[in-house]
């Protein structure tokens, strides 16, 4: 089975968030919550969905939790623990970007530096035009290369290097630097410039300035051909070339793992308060970071998703930084199939976060 388009990913927005209508919800710390046991159930029945959990953290501190569905296929394996870690997929995006302003702020980097510098011979041409920003920001103009259909996701004996997913990439038709164009190969380039910058690889940076300094320390970011989740987890499927669901416990994180980190509702919690307290990213650099307009309660809750084979998650947060609901649902369908579990999500989100609204 080749692999498709994975679902796209939404940052975080300047707002203040205000939690106050009246609703039959749990008091936290002044903050007014819906039911999230309720919210995750409701998200499980779902069409496609085979678990899902979520946890709601004021403060740094977990107020509520849910869990339903199963952790395996056919209701089998009992309820997915509710701190289990998941895949946050393109949520990787969005730390890389925080790593990368990170390196510009420490002027090691400068946003207008050009890929053609950067990278020598690994972008042709049409590097001369592309800028860092653009790689972050996804107005480079380069192609996804996992519309490629080169990258098979069950294939776990091929070692990808990040300059083969660059090269099927260049291999599709390309787009006008400047315009937006959402692309995992972005990304890549950028992981590729983290390292020689740095000298390290990207785990080890990401470790280095995010996980370790923030406290997650169930997060990591998978660099094998077959990486298989750490600890208790919900297992995710998608359909072969008969329409026959498999698991996908596993994925080559060669072509993957730009975008694979592995975490937990409570450490990719601490990642967006921390962001949004501005800790991460230098002053005047954040605007640089992908984000779009805040979408719920109101305008005063925004937030970041991500789709794999096998798994969607979403984390909800307030500007502020005091308010986070991060949700995965494992999936027995394609992610072509999956934007009503993402429908499914927000209404969860809202009844948790915007009671009575």
């Amino acid at each position: 089975m080749r692999r498709g388009r994975t679902l796209g990913m939404a940052g975080l927005a300047c707002a203040v968030l205000v939690l106050s209508a009246p609703a039959p919800a749990a008091a936290a710390d002044g903050v007014r919550l819906g039911d999230v046991q309720q919210a995750i159930r409701s998200l499980a029945r779902t069409d496609g969905v085979v678990g899902a959990i979520g946890e709601v953290y004021v403060d740094g501190k977990r107020v509520g939790r849910g869990t339903a569905g199963s952790r395996l296929l056919g209701g089998k394996g009992g309820r997915i623990p509710s701190e289990s870690r998941y895949r946050i997929a393109s949520q990787t995006k969005l730390m890389e970007a925080t790593v990368v302003l990170q390196l510009v702020g420490e002027g090691k980097l400068s946003l207008d530096d050009k890929l053609s510098d950067l990278l020598p011979g690994a972008y042709g041409d049409a590097a001369e035009k592309i800028t860092v920003r653009d790689l972050i920001r996804h107005t480079s103009g380069i192609p996804d290369f996992a519309e490629s259909g080169k990258f098979d996701v069950f294939d776990f004996t091929t070692a990808y290097k990040p300059i083969d997913l660059v090269q099927a990439a260049r291999d599709l038709p390309q787009g006008e630097p400047g315009q937006y164009r959402y692309s995992t190969t972005n990304y890549v380039l950028l992981g590729m410039i983290i390292e020689k910058v740095t000298g390290h690889d990207r785990a080890a940076e990401f470790r280095r300035r995010l996980f370790a300094p923030l406290g997650m320390k169930h997060t990591y970011l998978p660099t094998k051909i077959s990486d298989q989740i750490k600890g208790p987890h919900g297992h995710g499927y998608t359909p072969d070339g008969k329409g026959v669901p498999r698991d996908v416990d596993r994925l080559n994180a060669t072509s993957w793992g730009v975008e694979g980190a592995i975490s937990t509702a409570h450490d990719v919690s601490a990642f967006y308060r921390a962001l949004s307290q501005g800790k991460l990213v230098p002053a005047g650099l954040e605007r640089q970071l992908p984000r779009p307009f805040p979408n719920l309660c109101g305008g005063t809750v925004s937030s970041a998703s991500g789709g794999l084979p096998g798994i969607s998650s979403t984390t909800f947060s307030s500007a502020d930084g005091r308010i986070q609901f991060a949700v995965a649902a494992t999936l027995k369908i394609d992610n072509e199939k999956a934007m009503a579990v993402g429908d499914a999500t927000i209404k969860a989100a809202e009844a948790v976060l915007c009671p009575g609204q």
